[in-house]
């Protein structure tokens, strides 16, 4: 099945923490259904010193489950949910259902 979401995208937080705040994705894990968002989810992780890097405190994204995001509307930047339809040549495209909108293509 084609993804609905993918790296660069858009989303919307719909529940949590970080309710209707957005954000773009930057790394998706299809097999744990999870997704990293820019500056969503943030938490605080303790960070050895090695050599590359120093030690301290250092915050972080943290993996968000796919059903708790929704991907922006490009008309409005709203969540809506994505459909796909098939162009005259024959390209599988998503489509925002709110505005019918093609969202790549």
């Amino acid at each position: 099945m084609a993804a609905k979401i993918k790296k660069g995208d858009t989303v919307v937080v719909l529940t949590g923490r970080d309710k209707g705040r957005s954000g773009e994705v930057i790394q998706l894990m299809p097999a744990d259904n999870k997704a990293l968002v820019r500056g969503i989810n943030m938490v605080q992780r303790h960070q050895k010193q090695t050599q590359t890097q120093e030690a301290g405190i250092v915050s972080k994204e943290a993996p968000i489950h796919l059903s708790n995001v929704a991907l922006a509307d490009p008309k409005d930047g709203k969540a809506t949910r994505v459909g796909f339809k098939v162009q005259d040549d024959g390209t599988k495209v998503r489509v925002a259902k709110r505005s019918g909108d093609l969202i790549d293509g």
